[in-house]
């Protein structure tokens, strides 16, 4: 009988976290119900986060933030509508909590798809969004991508990559391949049609710690300003 294989479990091993995070550190989930979830544990902790899986509604109530990794959309959006999950993290995100999505992440948040068929969504962030837009697997690239306020340019993985057809007027596009956007922010939302997680650059996921962090600063605020 085979055993579930995680996209580079051999490289990241089982030891997630080799530093003690800084005191400020936010605890960010990582949405670990299919997918590469060990790739975005390491770069959370290697971006100054303290990074935990989320398989529950208990365990969303113990992050500050979250990352929703790549995999198969559709599964990932079936096991959270099962869970009862696919409403609560609409509403958490409703309300301001910070969300990552990558690959199927961005698929799982996006408002709308280029499809007929339909399929569990978030569906938070406004933009129409086309699965597999690049190809198939034997199709999978990497390139390196300008992305709004960044002096270098990052390494992109693109896997069976969805890409952007559509932003909504709140929604900033931050990098795009040919015409097509592939990196987009809207608030405390930020998705990519690529894997970030699997290079060694850590600049994205330390783009989203430090959103999370601020988020957990302004709500500290709020309730001391009650």
């Amino acid at each position: 009988m085979g055993t579930d294989w995680v996209p580079g479990a051999r490289l990241a091993g089982s030891r997630i976290i080799e530093a003690e995070p800084p005191a400020d550190a936010p605890v960010v989930g990582v949405l670990a119900l299919q997918g590469d979830v060990l790739e975005h544990l390491r770069a959370l902790a290697e971006a100054g986060a303290r990074p935990v899986r989320v398989r529950s509604l208990a365990d969303l109530d113990s992050v500050d933030g979250l990352v929703i990794p790549g995999g198969e959309s559709t599964t990932i959006g079936m096991l959270l509508d099962r869970a009862g999950m696919l409403h609560v993290l609409r509403g958490r995100a409703e309300d301001g909590m910070p969300m990552f999505g990558t690959c199927a992440g961005l698929i799982l948040l996006s408002r709308e798809l280029a499809q007929e068929r339909l399929q569990h969504l978030i569906g938070v962030l406004d933009v129409t969004t086309r699965r597999n837009a690049f190809g198939r697997q034997v199709d999978s690239f990497e390139t390196d991508l300008t992305v709004v306020g960044m002096d270098r340019a990052i390494p992109a993985v693109f896997i069976r990559a969805p890409w952007i057809e559509r932003v909504g007027a709140e929604v900033d596009v931050l990098a795009s391949v040919g015409d097509h956007a592939v990196l987009v922010s809207q608030g405390h939302l930020l998705a990519a049609s690529f894997h970030p997680e699997l290079t060694g650059d850590r600049r994205l996921h330390a783009m989203f710690v430090d959103r999370v962090r601020d988020a957990v600063g302004r709500r500290g605020a709020a309730r001391a300003a009650r």
